[in-house]
């Protein structure tokens, strides 16, 4: 589905604050429009989504975000709201990630090296829907986004 965006210049936007915050909503609805476009088809689309696009679309209800850290990880903090399924118990836990193509997942890890490993896996099962985000928990808790305590997690 292609994106009908009117790119305007820069010098119509007004001061340099307004074209900052401007292109910065501008850009971050891109990314969304691209991150969560089309989820099923994967080889049209991204397997990463950044930081920003993440947050907002986890905070919004339009995307399931699953922290793969492991336990000791999760408890130093993790986006309220976010599923927890440590990535060594993901094949006996593979049927609470979310299976309808039209709900996106986003995993999360420390920095991405583990979410990006764990979205090979899982598109090898078919799950297409999938993204990781670029950046990872350190950069969330870098950027002193809100984090909790987690309650307990099934199987931690």
């Amino acid at each position: 589905m292609p994106l009908d965006i009117a790119i305007r210049p820069a010098s119509r936007l007004g001061s340099g604050d307004q074209r900052r915050r401007t292109w910065l909503r501008w850009s971050a609805s891109v990314a969304l429009g691209v991150a969560l476009a089309g989820c099923g088809e994967t080889e049209a689309s991204t397997d990463a989504v950044s930081l920003e696009v993440a947050r907002s679309a986890h905070e919004a209800g339009r995307a399931v975000l699953i922290d793969i850290r492991e336990p000791e990880e999760h408890a130093t903090g993790v986006a309220a709201g976010a599923r927890l399924l440590p990535m060594r118990q993901l094949k006996r836990r593979l049927n609470e990630i979310p299976v309808n193509p039209e709900q996106p997942v986003l995993l999360i890890c420390n920095t991405q090296n583990r979410s990006s490993a764990t979205l090979r896996a899982l598109r090898e099962q078919g799950y297409g829907h999938v993204r990781y985000v670029n950046g990872g928990m350190s950069e969330w808790a870098r950027r002193g986004w809100p984090m909790v305590k987690p309650t307990g997690a099934p199987g931690a």
